[in-house]
């Protein structure tokens, strides 16, 4: 009898201490995933002395933002990486800048917060 009471206490107390650990795990991993707020709203880019804006369209679950321009071409970006342009090899003034580069340059613009 005692063996099952110290048993149950056991099990008790590991399923409490799993409890109070999955929710900073949780925390943590989504802490780590880019949100929208992480990305600028619109991007310029020049391109032949053609000067594009590139809107925000979607996050992907890589991390990696979309951007669209009206004369529906596409870029691709991370918080981490550098613009590239989708199905082509248009190489403009954002090409192979990070997001920082981008603001520096301003050629990046983010929503008042």
């Amino acid at each position: 009898m005692l063996w099952r009471s110290f048993a149950l206490r056991s099990v008790a107390a590991i399923s409490i201490a799993s409890y109070l650990t999955i929710p900073a795990i949780s925390r943590s991993s989504a802490q780590a995933q880019p949100t929208f707020l992480d990305f600028p709203v619109v991007i310029y880019c020049e391109y032949e002395n053609i000067t594009s804006a590139y809107y925000f369209s979607q996050l992907g679950p890589d991390g990696k933002a979309i951007y669209l321009s009206p004369d529906r071409q596409a870029g691709v970006i991370s918080t981490h990486g550098h613009a590239e342009h989708i199905d082509g090899d248009r190489v403009g003034s954002c090409r192979e800048k990070s997001l920082d580069e981008l603001r520096a340059a301003g050629q990046a613009f983010d929503l008042p917060r």
